[in-house]
Formats: structure tokens, sequence, C-alpha cells
């Protein structure tokens, strides 16, 4: 009997109240971190979208440069620079999304990024380089500084 209440009194364990704290931290942790990460997915979305402007622009660029100025309409949509071969694909630029051959280029359209948020485009890729707008305020367009 005294070997088994010496066991009973070396036996370590979580009481209740210390399992109840951790679970609150846990909970804390959890609450800080789910919305951070949403907004760092919503800002990745953003990013891209930008990503796809700047990439259109660079495809316009060999488009009217492969057609060496002449002949060439003043403005071309990412459906012919894909239709074309400049672009593998528009992501998330509507189709109707175009550039200007006027100096410097200029894209014109919108992109879909984020739960139907849209990014409004009317921008040199200069303008869309300097922007440091955050993706996850609601509709945007891009500004001119």
């Amino acid at each position: 009997m005294k070997k088994f209440l010496q066991k009973k009194l070396n036996q370590k364990g979580l009481t209740l109240v210390e399992l109840l704290a951790v679970i609150v931290i846990l909970g804390i942790i959890a609450a800080i971190a789910v919305p951070a990460i949403g907004n760092i997915i919503a800002n990745t979305k953003y990013n891209a979208a930008k990503a796809d402007a700047i990439n259109a622009l660079n495809a316009a660029t060999i488009h009217f440069a492969d057609e060496n100025l002449t002949g060439v309409a003043p403005d071309v949509t990412v459906v012919q620079l894909k239709d074309n071969g400049y672009l593998e694909t528009y992501g998330s630029l509507s189709d109707t999304t175009k550039i200007s051959k006027a100096s410097p280029m200029k894209i014109n359209g919108s992109a879909t990024y984020s739960d139907g948020k849209v990014l409004a485009l009317d921008n040199t890729m200069e303008e869309i380089n300097k922007d440091k707008q955050k993706g996850s305020k609601g509709p945007v367009k891009i500004v001119v500084p």
C-alpha cells in the first residue's frame, strides 16, 4: 500500500487550469495570425495583377518593335497579343484591356484580382511600378503620385 501511495504522489501531469491556459494562448495566437495571413494573400494577388499589366506592356513593346512601327494600329489588345504569340496568357486582365502605342505606352483596362475586387488600369509602366498600395483595401485604381 505504501508503494502504491508513493507512485501516486510521484506522478506528474497537467491540471485543468494549466490545460486551459495553453488553449487560451493558442486561441490568441490564432486570432492574430489568421487576419495577417489573409492580408498577405490579398496583397500577393494585387501584386500579381500589377505584374500581369507589366507583362502585357512588355509584350506590346515587343509587338510594336516586331512590326517595325509602320502600318501598326495605335492600340493593341491583350487578346491580339495572345493570339499573335506575344503573351502566353493575359492572366487577371480583362480581354478588353488595350495598350496604346503612344510614348510612353499606356495600358487601359482592368484586372480582377481577389474576391471580385477590380484593379482599374490607365497607367504607364512607371506609374504601375511606383504604386505602393496594398491589395486588401477594396476596389482600387492605381494613382499617380
